[in-house]
């Protein structure tokens, strides 16, 4: 066996596809290096599968890996967890603890949605990043580790630096190697390995044989959207093996068990192997499979449209709102505030919204947060009206 199907089979890493190639590519060719490293796809794809993989396969093999979804700790304790804290700090700290930075010191930490890291927290993992420097919270003291960092993302981190929700310069920092994981439905050609690996990897832990799947169920498997991606397959195929014990996965056996988030089929079998029977009696024989992905194709995309509409009408309304409390908050600051306005000028609805940013930014000391709060408006809206009405934030 070849070095990389050894690989690819330790770390669970499955398929020929070119996408999925690329990746371990980089995987194989950045593992024994110290170089940060950022891995980008959609949530499911596989991400921590491959940050594993590059710890696994450095010279840091042996010591601590550390994982940290920054999506799951609240953002007032993210910067405690992450670098640590001395007693009395803030109320609830009751004794010194030590953070992730310190814990994985020789080793590696896995950030994983480190899209969600607030911008203060940034500022400390960029300083750590280039001196291996921090402080934890409470100290003024300096603490120095040795530490390789693996971000994830299934933001596009890109866009975030330019609405300013992610600093550009750490950016920079971590993209230096950049692993992409492609979406499943970009790689379907893999699901038959991916089917056999979860399959008789958990038939193997249960002590049975995994009889298989035919080709109809393969192409149904195929036809489907996954938007949860591997993790979505991966818990499918381990629960119609779990309950089935092992048997031949076939069409009839298959529908059974898809989810109702997904699209729906009928459950009748003229053949056990070859043949699905729609609710509406007309007959779909195998061979006419590719009939069968085009409806399912059209199912899918109706449902996306209709997904998308709502998504829009969602938007446009709370658009609305916030016009409106816009609208709100200027007539309440020109009626305090009339008297900083020339009594000859013509007073517009955007001389007065720019006035209202100005002022408030003022009073929060350019504070992006508590101004856009104040406002009643997000950070982005905020950010986009400082953009349009050229405010100048140097006061």
């Amino acid at each position: 066996m070849s070095f990389r199907k050894e690989l690819q089979l330790k770390f669970g890493i499955i398929g020929d596809s070119i996408p999925i190639q690329k990746a371990i590519d980089t995987l194989v060719e950045v593992a024994p290096t110290d170089l940060a490293v950022l891995i980008t796809g959609e949530t499911g794809t596989g991400k921590e599968v491959f940050a594993n993989a590059v710890h696994s396969l450095s010279a840091r093999k042996n010591k601590p890996f550390i994982s940290v979804n920054c999506g799951a700790i609240p953002e007032t304790l993210l910067e405690s967890e992450l670098f640590g804290h001395e007693k009395g700090a803030f109320t609830s700290a009751i004794e010194q603890r030590i953070g992730f930075f310190e814990a994985a010191n020789k080793g590696t930490i896995f950030l994983d949605e480190i899209g969600e890291m607030p911008i203060g927290t940034q500022v400390k993992l960029l300083r750590i990043l280039e001196t291996g420097e921090f402080s934890r919270l409470g100290s003024s003291s300096i603490n120095k580790v040795d530490v390789r960092l693996i971000a994830a993302t299934n933001r596009n981190l890109e866009d975030e630096v330019r609405i300013r929700n992610f600093r550009q310069d750490l950016f920079y920092r971590l993209n230096s190697v950049n692993i992409v994981l492609p979406a499943l439905k970009n790689h379907i050609q893999d699901i038959p390995q991916l089917v056999d690996f979860f399959a008789n990897r958990l038939c193997l832990k249960n002590g049975v044989i995994f009889q298989g799947i035919t080709e109809d169920a393969i192409s149904i498997l195929q036809s489907l959207p996954w938007q949860g991606n591997i993790r979505e397959l991966k818990n499918l195929i381990e629960k119609i093996v779990t309950l089935e014990r092992g048997e031949i996965i076939n069409v009839n056996v298959l529908t059974k068990y898809i989810p109702p988030a997904l699209p729906e089929y009928g459950a009748d079998l003229n053949n056990q192997n070859t043949a699905l029977v729609k609710t509406s009696h007309q007959e779909i024989m195998s061979n006419d499979t590719l009939l069968l992905r085009t409806l399912l194709e059209i199912k899918q995309d109706i449902s996306d449209i209709k997904l998308a509409l709502g998504k829009i009408g969602s938007a446009f309304h709370n658009l609305s709102d916030e016009v409106n409390s816009l609208k709100d908050s200027l007539i309440i600051n020109y009626v305090i505030d009339k008297d900083n306005f020339d009594a000859n000028e013509i007073i517009t609805i955007s001389k007065m919204e720019k006035h209202l940013i100005i002022n408030t930014l003022r009073k929060y000391k350019n504070n992006k947060r508590k101004t856009a709060q104040a406002l009643g408006i997000s950070e982005r809206t905020l950010y986009r009206k400082i953009k349009e009405n050229n405010i100048n934030l140097d006061f």
